[in-house]
């Protein structure tokens, strides 16, 4: 055994070493069973509320459009805001929903559009809750274990998955839905008191917050110029637009082709959950064995692959089987794609990248359960998901020569090693916008290979703040060259030192290196003009 074999700390279990994250993590295990409670008393609800399809496939949609509407504004909250209250406040929210579906259900009173109402309420919860959540995690856990964290809280909803759907089935046969949504009800009451004693550790800022609106600009410039985030963001709605029609039709072909009952209906989704485990469980020897791209592309074809087996065959114990290795390949490709995003972000904008990449993986899922519904309507169950499977594939070709990039051995520290800007007089922080000049001396037979080094610099100007960027060399003097980029406050580009990272400023090194002056590059700001 070798000694990084050896060494705990990269285990996949290391990350319960750490209290609050333990805690949390079982709380979330039993939220999450009262969340799949949740979801098998509405989809089957549904199913004898209305014979329509696309009702049916609407309470998936319900569940997943919020997080398409409030994902990018979650995110810039999560990021300003306290974390911990913003939790706090989310999980109450989901309570509250969870405890009026009970009463309306108990009351005989729940009608499908009721349900549908109350189903997205707790998506609005859950679409808030999801990116401060998923930021938190670095915040329990120190960054060698952010992977198996996150790794961890796939196996801690997959573990739900395995044993709520199928404990749900059997409590809506003998009791009804109603029951499913009163144990959702109780399942929050626990991450409640995880967080209510949480402490949560906080940085002094140095600077005032963002506004929410400028917030969410600055997380959508920042993704956009981060070909790292983007990448998954691609990969991830490629598959997910095709793939969620083996979950919004899965209650449609266990209650019309298996006559399963809800009781089958919840062995399946246990199935699932069970496969993504073990999914969970053998991911890290995967990634060991082979890149984030072979992973996410064999997942992607498992699942295609599951998806056409739940469209054609109709035996029970074969389909467990076909969504035992779907609930595999989900939670790899899943894992996989979140770990890809998390890992190469900084504190200062995890949330709203994480945000931006729920948003449109999620707006896939719901636009996805759609679509699939209404093709399931004209075309009828095995044809559709027959379509999605080669959909998957197609998408699978499309992306091939986009990759995955991993964070390992990134230094996303802040590293203060920006000097701060000279000024001779206070300015006001919304003043702007502010000219920012960074003359270079440079060995013209180099100009290329600098140039090339400064591509890297634009990326980062761009994605930390800068509106406008540009290199110009000098007509008169071949040596001379000019970086020049437009911020839009003199707060917006004091905020851009705070950003910089180890690893921004190893990338600065590298452009610096060419320079040939005897001093550093001489650094000008300048201030726009106020008119009268």
């Amino acid at each position: 055994m070798t000694t990084a074999e050896a060494t705990p700390v990269r285990s996949t279990w290391s990350p319960l070493r750490h209290t609050v994250f333990r805690w949390l993590w079982i709380a979330s295990v039993a939220s999450n069973v009262g969340t799949w409670f949740q979801n098998v008393g509405a989809s089957w609800m549904m199913t004898t509320l209305t014979p329509s399809p696309a009702l049916v496939a609407l309470v998936q949609a319900a569940t997943s459009l919020p997080m398409f509407l409030l994902s990018l504004p979650a995110g810039a909250v999560a990021d300003v805001l306290d974390k911990r209250r913003l939790l706090l406040i989310t999980q109450i929210w989901m309570t509250v929903a969870a405890f009026g579906l009970w009463a309306f259900t108990a009351a005989g009173a729940t009608t499908p559009w009721i349900l549908l109402g109350f189903t997205f309420l707790l998506g609005l919860g859950a679409a808030l809750n999801g990116p401060a959540w998923q930021a938190s995690i670095p915040e329990m856990v120190p960054r060698e274990d952010l992977p198996a964290a996150v790794t961890l809280g796939s196996i801690g909803f997959n573990i739900a998955r395995a044993a709520g759907p199928a404990l749900a089935g059997l409590v809506v046969a003998a009791s009804g839905p109603a029951v499913t949504f009163l144990v959702n009800a109780v399942s929050f009451l626990g991450v409640l008191v995880v967080l209510f004693f949480w402490r949560r550790p906080t940085e002094e800022a140095m600077l005032p917050a963002e506004r929410i609106w400028g917030a969410m600009t600055t997380g959508l410039r920042y993704v956009r110029h981060a070909p790292e985030v983007t990448a998954p963001i691609i990969r991830g709605t490629t598959f997910v637009l095709c793939g969620a029609s083996l979950w919004a039709l899965l209650p449609l072909i266990a209650k019309r082709e298996l006559h399963a009952g809800a009781e089958g209906y919840g062995l399946l989704l246990g199935a699932l959950g069970v496969g993504a485990v073990a999914g969970a469980l053998v991911l890290p020897r995967l990634k060991r064995n082979n890149s984030m791209d072979g992973v996410v592309t064999a997942a992607t074809l498992v699942f295609a692959g599951s998806t056409v087996t739940l469209a054609y065959v109709r035996i029970f114990w074969l389909l467990m089987i076909a969504m035992l290795l779907a609930g595999g390949a989900w939670l790899s490709l899943l894992s996989s794609l979140n770990v890809a995003v998390q890992t190469v972000v900084p504190s200062w904008v995890r949330g709203r990248a994480l945000s931006v990449y729920m948003l449109i993986f999620y707006a896939g899922l719901a636009g996805g359960s759609v679509l699939w519904g209404a093709v399931a309507e004209h075309l009828g169950l095995s044809k559709s998901l027959l379509a999605s499977a080669a959909g998957m594939i197609a998408g699978l070709a499309g992306t091939f020569r986009i990759h995955l990039q991993s964070g390992e051995g990134l230094n996303l520290a802040p590293s203060r090693q920006w000097p701060a800007p000279i000024v001779s007089h206070d300015l006001e922080p919304e003043r702007g916008p502010v000219l920012v000049e960074v003359r270079y001396q440079i060995d013209p037979a180099r100009a290329a290979d600098f140039a090339a080094a400064m591509r890297g610099v634009r990326r980062i100007r761009l994605r930390d703040g800068a509106m406008q960027w540009g290199l110009f060399v000098d007509s008169a003097d071949p040596a001379l060259y000019t970086e020049v980029f437009l911020v839009k406050s003199w707060i917006e580009h004091l905020r851009q030192h705070e950003r910089a990272t180890h690893a921004d400023r190893d990338v600065e090194a590298q452009a610096q290196a060419f320079h040939v002056g005897e001093e550093r590059p001489v650094v000008t700001h300048l201030i726009a003009v106020r008119g009268r």
